[in-house]
């Protein structure tokens, strides 16, 4: 890596956090100079602009949980478990070394839906990907009889999704652990069932 691409990656290390917590609205240049201990003008001698740290920062953390998820599910032998892979690494880490500032799809989805179209459409594409990884699972589970055959891949994907983001919302929210344990613990018996 030359001088300059560590560089990059150094600001998008550090500031990655602050756009996951503050969003970007929030995030001003004086939390990332502060943040990388660097000039404005080193700032912009790496990235355009806020926009590009921003979208490197949230493709940082995009690619921290899903590394994270690529982890687990691999490894786990049977489709069920690799199914469950998914509520036990949210149960695991969502509270000490997720991404600081939890899930970044749903914090971008909340605050970009509107207000940023390339960081929506970021998180959209995150989103479709997992589901997708989902469906894949549910349909090998399925072929391998470890799942009924009527299950529907698309509609259980999707239901786990809403389900772990929620509670995701619900525990920033309430900052209750026992409801997201009450809910993760729901999504592992209907994992159990399928």
């Amino acid at each position: 890596m030359s001088k300059a691409d560590l560089t990059k990656q150094f600001i998008i290390e550090k500031t990655a956090p602050i756009f996951n917590t503050k969003g970007y609205a929030g995030t001003s240049l004086s939390d990332i100079t502060d943040a990388t201990g660097l000039t404005k003008g080193s700032i912009y001698g790496n990235f355009k602009n806020k926009d590009e740290v921003a979208l490197a920062a949230l493709q940082h953390n995009l690619n921290k949980i899903m590394q994270l998820f690529a982890l687990e599910v691999s490894k786990k032998d049977k489709f069920r478990d690799k199914l469950n892979a998914y509520p036990d690494v949210y149960e695991k880490y969502l509270l000490k070394s997720f991404p600081v500032g939890g899930c970044p799809i749903l914090n971008t989805a909340i605050e970009a839906d509107d207000t940023h179209p390339k960081l929506k459409e970021m998180a959209n594409k995150a989103l479709i990907a997992w589901k997708e990884n989902l469906v894949y699972i549910i349909e090998k589970g399925i072929e391998q009889n470890e799942f009924k055959k009527e299950v529907n891949p698309e509609q259980t994907a999707l239901t786990m999704l809403a389900t772990i983001e929620g509670a995701v919302m619900i525990i920033k929210l309430t900052g209750k652990i026992n409801f997201l344990n009450a809910i993760l613990n729901s999504m592992r018996t209907t994992i159990n069932e399928l």
